[in-house]
């Protein structure tokens, strides 16, 4: 998905939004500082009371509230702090930058040592807003919709450690696609691509891509491989005669139960996820840096064909 659209100039940005990962050592002198350089800037701030707490303040919001209050919202973590964070923007179109504190992220990959370098770009303008696609997952059960979440990466249906081979059956725009006999399947959005879906050997699809990725675990039968499939296909998920437990998980970090009444409806959200990117910054060299790729090669060799 390829929308985007410019930056808003430094007087568009009168509140920022702090979410920050949880590790008290060193979150601590991260946001206070950072809370500083924005209050020079006549720049407000509002944190969750999770992140309020790291530096002694009572006056965080609940996370879900961030987005409705921010111009822009700053995740300083790891992949898994704005997979969080992306859950409690929902349907919100609060643009989100992504700072890792740690090794590389495919989601936050500004490194915090260009965190103030960043945040100037924004302030004049000099950035991209990319829209990510998310998937709108309904869990259906005897015909009503019991649950509905806003997926960024993946919806993984897999069985417990007591669980037989499942038997899953696939329908996409109300046509039978295949039974899946598989410990799993994963329905992946293109960002999630190099998720779960990337172990389980599914394809690396770039994130601009409009898309849903069908990648079962551990197939038993050599011919299901991985699918992609347009992005605004209708899927539709079943289990055939299961008799063991069953677990459906949002984005890695949230599960339920799954019974074999249920089933689960899988679309293109109308909420896709508003990221942050900055004209030097490379899908490729994410995937260079992250995957390795090219190892052994000098820096200067394979750099232009």
């Amino acid at each position: 998905m390829r929308s985007t659209s410019r930056g808003r100039a430094k007087h568009g940005i009168r509140r920022v939004g702090v979410i920050i990962k949880r590790q008290p050592q060193r979150a601590t002198p991260i946001l206070k500082e950072m809370l500083a350089w924005l209050k020079r800037r006549g720049i407000e701030s509002v944190m969750d009371h999770q992140t309020a707490s790291f530096c002694g303040e009572r006056t965080g919001v609940d996370r879900e509230a961030i987005a409705d209050r921010a111009d822009l919202i700053v995740v300083i973590g790891g992949d898994g702090t704005l997979l969080s964070a992306a859950r409690a923007i929902g349907a919100r179109a609060t643009p989100v930058l992504g700072v890792n504190m740690g090794r590389l992220g495919f989601l936050t990959d500004v490194p915090i040592r260009k965190l103030y370098e960043a945040l100037e770009e924004i302030l004049a303008g000099r950035h991209t807003v990319r829209e990510r696609m998310r998937i709108e997952a309904e869990i259906v059960r005897n015909g009503r919709v019991v649950a509905r979440h806003q997926v960024l990466n993946d919806v993984v249906l897999n069985k417990s450690a007591l669980a037989r081979i499942l038997d899953i059956a696939v329908e996409v725009d109300g046509h039978f696609m295949t039974i899946f006999k598989a410990d799993g399947l994963i329905l992946s959005t293109p960002t999630g691509s190099t998720a779960y879906s990337l172990s389980a050997g599914g394809p690396i699809v770039d994130p601009a891509m409009d898309a849903l990725i069908l990648c079962p675990i551990c197939p038993h039968t050599l011919t299901n491989r991985p699918v992609v499939i347009p992005g605004d296909s209708d899927v539709m998920v079943g289990l055939v005669d299961n008799l063991g437990e069953v677990y459906i998980t949002i984005d890695g970090q949230v599960g339920t139960p799954f019974p074999p009444e249920c089933r689960i409806r899988v679309r293109r959200s109308r909420h896709p996820l508003r990221i942050v990117q900055f004209p030097d910054q490379n899908y490729f060299e994410v995937l260079r840096q992250k995957l390795k790729w090219g190892g052994r090669l000098a820096p200067s060799r394979g750099a232009r064909l």
